[in-house]
């Protein structure tokens, strides 16, 4: 055998021995290298050269396709940073996740189910899923998030499914679901604390099946809210503030069902018990749908409430048409002032209120005009082509009702009434803007002797019985002026610029004005309000001015502060025990010196007698003592003294 035969049956030991020639020197190593490339391991497309290392206390599946990566209760603070960016379903509930930063999901283009549901989120990063292009279903219930903004679920262009209830929403952008509004399918928005909704955002949500509303603080839905979610299968807005639903075109095109249970695949079912339904005509249309039994109740008008829903015939379903309780009076303002005219009404359901020009147009908010909700228009400036008729309509689902308003627009105050003294023009020999201060001073001195009486007061209009806070305006009858509508009377006081109107019958020749400021001074002006019979236009003429002052209020007696009042009873009882005490230290004084030195309740000794004065009948004897004397109360200060000669017995003795 040749000399490269035994080389090649060692290297390739199953190769089959064929007699072969000796190869040239440049060839021999060729076959040995054909046979070593069947052993070489052969790399399989599919896989990759390395592999992420599964995070711990998660479990990944990496043997076959679909890759997973499992972490439900792994006790995670945050998103693993060592995730396989290749795995297409991740799973990280009932962990302690509290943030969803930009990079956690960076890069996983192939993900299709993603599952952050029961962690404590309360932040997610704007552009956080933006990677996430193929995901499919995105659940994030359970969590923390009190709003979701327009940038947080951007690139989601191929989301189906999203789970957001169960958290502590109030508030949802309307551009939020922008980028999956042609493709989302599921929207679960409960147990949130949502009270409004960007409600055309959620209309065009075309393919949308099951969307859920309930246990939510929605306490209205605007009509067609959902007159285009052709795909709508259910409905749920159980457990909100919801007084009434409006008719929807869908609901009209669709057969309802109160509940999904035996319900036909093409019907839509609707959910909307625990809601405080106001069961009124507005909501006829509800009852009149077939439906099964469900546990909805009425909670107004007070004769429905608490009843069954549907247990309320259709004939108790009324509503009562508005009536205007409260209107603005004939209200007259100069032009370029504001003015508000105000208009109220009653019904059921509340009625809405609308304001007609006096020209025929529909009145709303503009540059100078605002419409309240409470029926109030206020005119930001008013100008004469605003005066007229203003008609209130307000309206509800039983009827409406009008009431009109009268707006008299006059021409502008007088501009001197805050800072003049009169509504007059300035008479020869009155100083003005224009008269240069030396001329002033002249034409003064000129005429002081008219200054000293003062200017002499209008003879129209009278200021009488003036006090302190009140003053008596009167003025002649203005019977040159035909057609006179009403009295406008314009003061202000010298501490103030803001004038003061008051409108007076045309029948009026006097008013009393009352709430003045004392000791002020005033300036007043009249002005009749009539119809000009040439132009058809509301005009004003001036009756008169006049200027006059309260009188300053009296000050009154104060009573005594508490601690006057305190102290000088203090010091008044102090005193009257001081003089009892001084009186019974005198009677005591007194009583020791009629006595004569000895306490009152102890008798004086007598005493000792050395000659005693009595009668006897002759007898002899030894001398009796005399009894003690009853100690007897002095009367006055009297001293007896009796003077007694010696006793001798009248027959002396014999001797014998």
């Amino acid at each position: 055998m040749p000399s490269g035969t035994p080389l090649l049956a060692s290297a390739c030991p199953n190769a089959p021995l064929l007699p072969c020639r000796p190869p040239p020197p440049a060839m021999a190593v060729l076959p040995l290298l054909l046979c070593l490339l069947p052993l070489a391991p052969a790399s399989s497309p599919s896989q990759p050269a390395t592999a992420s290392p599964c995070p711990r206390r998660c479990r990944c599946q990496t043997q076959s396709l679909p890759l997973s990566v499992l972490c439900p209760g792994a006790g995670l603070l945050f998103v693993p940073p060592s995730l396989d960016r290749r795995a297409a379903e991740l799973r990280l509930a009932d962990n302690f996740i509290a943030a969803v930063r930009r990079r956690d999901l960076a890069n996983m283009t192939g993900l299709l189910h993603l599952s952050l549901s029961r962690n404590t989120i309360r932040h997610v990063a704007a552009g956080a899923f933006a990677d996430l292009r193929a995901l499919r279903a995105l659940h994030l219930d359970g969590n923390r998030l009190t709003s979701l903004g327009e940038g947080q679920l951007r690139g989601l262009v191929n989301l189906r499914h999203l789970i957001l209830s169960n958290n502590q929403l109030a508030a949802l952008a309307a551009g939020a679901l922008d980028d999956c509004a042609e493709t989302l399918e599921d929207l679960d928005l409960s147990y949130n604390n949502l009270e409004q909704l960007p409600w055309e955002a959620l209309g065009r949500l075309g393919n949308v099946n099951t969307l859920g509303l309930d246990h939510n603080l929605l306490a209205s839905v605007p009509a067609g809210a959902f007159s285009r979610l052709h795909k709508l299968a259910r409905l749920d807005m159980t457990s909100n503030r919801l007084t009434t639903i409006p008719p929807d075109p869908l609901f009209s095109r669709l057969p309802l069902l109160a509940r999904p249970r035996g319900s036909p695949a093409s019907a839509l079912v609707l959910a909307f018990g625990g809601n405080p339904l106001h069961c009124n005509c507005e909501l006829v249309w509800l009852r009149r749908l077939a439906r099964e039994d469900d546990l909805e109740a009425c909670a107004s008008p007070p004769a429905l409430g608490g009843r069954y829903f549907w247990a309320v015939g259709e004939e108790e379903f009324v509503c009562e048409p508005p009536v205007v309780t409260h209107r603005s009076p004939p209200l007259a303002v100069p032009a370029g002032r504001p003015a508000a005219l105000r208009c109220r009404a009653v019904g059921d359901p509340e009625p809405r209120v609308r304001w007609v020009s006096p020209q025929g147009r529909l009145v709303g908010n503009s540059s100078r005009a605002r419409a309240f909700p409470n029926g109030t228009l206020e005119l930001l400036v008013t100008e004469p082509g605003d005066g007229g008729i203003f008609t209130c309509i307000a309206a509800n689902a039983a009827g409406e009702a009008t009431a009109a308003v009268e707006l008299t627009v006059g021409p502008p105050p007088p501009p001197q009434l805050a800072n003049s003294t009169s509504c007059d023009p300035p008479r020869d020999g009155d100083p003005d803007a224009l008269t240069p201060p030396s001329a002033a001073s002249a034409s003064a001195s000129a005429s002081a002797k008219a200054a000293d009486t003062g200017p002499p007061p209008d003879r129209g209009v009278q200021v009488t019985e003036h006090g302190a806070t009140a003053a008596l305006v009167q003025w002649p009858d203005q019977r040159p002026i035909p057609g006179i509508r009403m009295y406008q009377i314009q003061y202000n006081s010298s501490a103030d610029d803001i004038l003061v109107y008051r409108m007076i019958p045309a029948d009026s020749r006097s008013f009393l004005l009352s709430d003045l400021a004392s000791g002020r001074t005033y300036d007043l002006c009249v002005l009749a309000v009539y119809e000009d019979g040439a132009t058809g236009l509301t005009a004003t003429r001036p009756v008169g001015c006049a200027r006059f002052s309260t009188e300053p209020a009296l000050r009154p007696c104060g009573a005594p502060h508490a601690p006057f009042l305190g102290g000088t009873m203090i010091i008044a009882l102090g005193g009257v025990i001081v003089a009892s005490v001084l009186v019974f230290i005198f009677v005591l004084l007194m009583r020791y010196k009629v006595h004569g030195g000895q306490p009152p309740g102890k008798a004086k000794a007598p005493a000792p007698v050395s000659s005693v004065c009595s009668q006897t009948n002759g007898a002899l004897g030894p001398t009796p003592a005399p009894p003690a004397p009853e100690p007897a109360a002095p009367r006055a200060h009297t001293v007896v003294q009796l003077d007694c000669e010696p006793w001798r017995p009248s027959h002396e003795p014999t001797g014998p």
